[in-house]
C-alpha cells in the first residue's frame, strides 16, 4: 500500500468515525439539561433577588448550544469542516503540481546523465552492458590488455557501488520523509476524532458556570489541529520547489557542461530531505501560530518538536552509516576485479 493511499484511508477513517458523536449526544443532552437548569435557575434568581427585570437574552445561551448538541454532526462538526476544506483543497493542488514538476525533471536528469555517460567512450561502458562487452572483445590477451580488463571492472563495479549507495540513501531519506508527513496525519487524524466524537460532551459542560471557555478552547483546538494538512502541505510544496529549482539548475549545467559532475547535487538534496523531516515535526507549532490553542494540543508540540529532533539525529545517523560503507564497498569492488582479472589470466593460458 502506497503512502497516499494510507492518507486516504486516514480520510475514510475520519468520516467512519463521525456517527459515533450520536452516542454521546445523548449523554450530552443529560448534562447539558442539568445544567442550563442551574443557568436560569440562578439567573431568574438574581433578578428576582434584586428586584430587576428579568433578562431574556442571556438565558437564550444554553438553549442554542442544546440545539448543537443535538445536531452536532451537522451544524457543528458541517459548519466547521466545509468551512475549512477548501483551504486543505486548495494547498492540496498546490503540493500536487510542485511533485508533478518535480517527478518530471528527475526523469529529464536521469536522462541526461545517461546520454552524457554514453557520448563519451571513455565512460560509456559503465552504463551499458553492450558498450562493456563491445570494449573486452576488441582488447586482446596481452599483459597490458589484462591490466586494461582489470581496470575496466574496477571501475564499472565502484560505479556500480557509488550508484547503489546514492540510490539506497535517497530512497531512505524519501522513506523517512514520507513516514514523517504520515505520522503527522495520523496524529492529526486521532485527534479530531477524539475532539469530534467527545465534543457534544464538551458543549455540555459549557452550560455550567466555571466551563464556559471549554466551548473557545474546542473550537480554537479543532481549527488548530484541522489546519495541520494545509500546512503540512505547503512545507511540502516549498520543498518540492527547492528540489524543481535544483534539478533544473543541474539539467542547464548538465547541458552546458558534459564533464558536470553531479556528486555535489546529491549531497545537496540529501541535506535537504533531512532538513524536510526535521520540519514536518515543527509543523503544531506553525499551525499554533495561526490559531492560538491552549492546553494538551499546544503542550504537544514540544514533545513533537522533540522527537523530531531525535527523527532527525536518526536520519543524519543512518545517512552516515550508509556512507561509511562506501569505503567496505569499494574494497569488495577491488576484490571482485581482482578475481576477474584473475579468471582471465587463467583462461589465457
Amino acid at each position: 500500500m502506497e503512502f497516499d493511499n494510507l492518507h486516504a484511508l486516514l480520510r475514510d477513517l475520519y468520516t467512519d468515525m463521525m456517527p459515533l458523536c450520536g452516542d454521546m449526544a445523548g449523554v450530552a443532552k443529560g448534562i447539558a439539561g442539568l445544567g442550563a437548569l442551574f443557568y436560569v435557575a440562578l439567573r431568574v434568581w438574581q433578578s428576582l433577588a434584586r428586584a430587576e427585570p428579568i433578562d431574556v437574552y442571556p438565558m437564550l445561551r444554553p438553549f442554542v448550544i442544546g440545539f448543537c448538541i443535538l445536531f452536532f454532526p451537522t451544524v457543528v462538526l458541517g459548519t466547521l469542516n466545509g468551512v475549512l476544506s477548501p483551504i486543505v483543497q486548495g494547498t492540496a493542488k498546490m503540493q500536487e503540481g510542485q511533485t508533478m514538476d518535480m517527478n518530471k525533471y528527475r526523469e529529464q536528469k536521469d536522462k541526461l546523465e545517461y546520454e552524457s555517460k554514453m557520448r563519451n567512450p571513455e565512460t560509456a561502458y559503465l552504463v551499458s552492458q553492450e558498450e562493456f562487452d563491445k570494449q573486452l572483445e576488441e582488447l586482446g590477451w596481452g599483459p597490458e590488455d589484462m591490466w586494461t580488463m582489470t581496470g575496466m571492472y574496477l571501475d564499472r563495479k565502484m560505479y556500480e557501488v557509488k550508484k547503489w549507495v546514492r540510490d539506497l540513501m535517497r530512497e531512505a531519506l524519501e522513506l523517512m520523509f514520507a513516514a514523517a508527513s504520515l505520522l503527522i496525519d495520523t496524529l492529526r487524524t486521532f485527534f479530531l476524532i477524539v475532539l469530534s466524537i467527545l465534543g457534544p460532551i464538551v458543549f455540555a459542560l459549557s452550560v455550567w458556570d466555571g466551563f464556559q471557555s471549554t466551548l473557545s478552547q474546542w473550537f480554537s483546538r479543532y481549527i488548530q489541529i484541522y489546519l495541520w494538512l494545509p500546512v503540512s502541505d505547503l512545507f511540502s510544496s516549498m520543498l518540492a520547489r527547492i528540489q524543481v529549482l535544483m534539478l533544473q539548475k543541474d539539467i542547464e549545467a548538465m547541458q552546458n557542461n558534459p564533464d558536470f559532475s553531479l556528486d555535489s547535487g546529491d549531497g545537496v538534496y540529501i541535506v535537504f530531505m533531512i532538513i524536510g523531516i526535521l520540519g514536518y515535526f515543527t509543523i503544531p507549532t506553525v499551525a499554533g501560530w495561526i490559531v492560538q490553542a491552549g492546553g494538551g494540543a499546544g503542550n504537544y508540540s514540544r514533545h513533537v518538536n522533540t522527537a523530531g529532533a531525535l527523527a532527525g539525529g536518526i536520519a543524519g545517523a543512518a545517512a552516515g552509516n550508509v556512507g561509511g560503507r562506501i569505503g567496505r564497498g569499494a574494497a569488495s569492488a577491488g576484490r571482485f576485479a581482482k578475481k576477474q582479472a584473475g579468471k582471465i589470466f587463467r583462461r589465457n593460458k
